[in-house]
């Protein structure tokens, strides 16, 4: 193996002519891939190396996400990863390939700084956003692309794995909806359990209920007060949800002069505190007094659903 350049833009750069051993991607039309693919970039099929599914993605034109101009990126992407063990991480030694076709040799690239890249649930691929100038590609004395065709290539071999422990992300609702549902209770002064809880309603695809405590949860007992919180009735299959970040208002209205009494707040929901409220929302004797109506008492909730953070990405 002959060593051309030790580092321009990065890259490792030497000459081989023993085939790569896990993908070779035959570009027979690569100005058609530059016309079609030159923004979001061509993703090779899937191959399998070291026990895990990979994909060569191709940028043509450069990676624009990356302001990436005059140059070709390439990249090795993990694929399948929703599959794999919650927490994973991978240690992996690569390299690239490009085929002079002038040499029949291969151009192996590469990273100039390190030796092993770690992928993970937040780092999907490694490569390079400037594999190589688009001046020195075309150029046909380089033998890199002749009559419109190229070969790309890659190794890849797995040097260390992670399948344990825990790893957790969390998204945002990029245009988050305020939910609302009403809750009727009727025969109030009637009610002799300790606590109750609303029918569940959906807010951004979870599960909620209202809690009610007719002679309060509250510690105080003169005057006794009515307790209401907002519970994430969350299930143990709840496609793995550990927190939900939300905007929240419970009201008891008064349906005899039309206004409310209410409470609002921010409140994390997790899977150890699925619930949250006010021990001390109302006294028992006014809702009685003033809010009922044929002893019905009307609650309402509001939810709004800001982000969610799950076991894995």
């Amino acid at each position: 193996m002959a060593i051309l350049n030790s580092d321009q833009d990065g890259v490792f750069r030497s000459l081989s002519d023993s085939l790569p051993t896990h993908c070779s991607l035959n570009i027979e039309s690569f100005s058609l891939l530059t016309e079609y693919h030159g923004v979001d970039g061509y993703e090779s099929k899937e191959f399998e190396a070291g026990g895990y599914r990979w994909k060569l993605v191709l940028y043509p034109n450069g990676n624009k996400k990356k302001n990436v101009e005059d140059h070709i990126s390439v990249y090795l992407r993990i694929a399948g990863e929703d599959s794999l063990q919650t927490g994973w991480g991978v240690s992996v030694d690569f390299r690239l390939f490009l085929l002079d076709q002038n040499k029949g040799m291969y151009l192996v690239l590469e990273d100039a700084s390190t030796k092993q890249k770690f992928l993970h649930a937040g780092m999907l691929h490694v490569g390079f956003d400037k594999l190589i100038r688009l001046k020195e590609f075309t150029d046909i004395s380089n033998g890199y692309l002749i009559d419109d065709k190229c070969v790309f290539g890659a190794e890849v071999f797995v040097c260390k794995e992670r399948k344990t422990g825990r790893a957790e992300c969390i998204s945002r609702i990029k245009s988050p909806y305020m939910y609302k549902h009403v809750w009727k209770l009727e025969n109030f002064s009637k009610l002799n359990a300790q606590f109750y809880h609303s029918k569940p309603f959906s807010a951004e695809g979870l599960n909620w209920t209202i809690i009610l405590y007719p002679k309060g949860k509250s510690t105080r007992k003169d005057p006794p007060y009515v307790s209401v919180y907002l519970q994430w009735a969350a299930k143990k299959t709840s496609d793995h949800v550990t927190k939900v970040f939300t905007e929240y208002a419970l009201r008891i209205v008064d349906q005899n002069h039309a206004s409310i009494q209410y409470g609002s707040g921010k409140y994390c929901f997790n899977t150890a505190s699925r619930s949250h409220g006010w021990p001390e929302f109302i006294p028992l004797g006014y809702l009685s007094s003033r809010l009922l109506k044929y002893d019905t008492c009307l609650v309402e909730a509001e939810v709004t659903v800001r982000a969610i953070a799950k076991d894995a990405c």
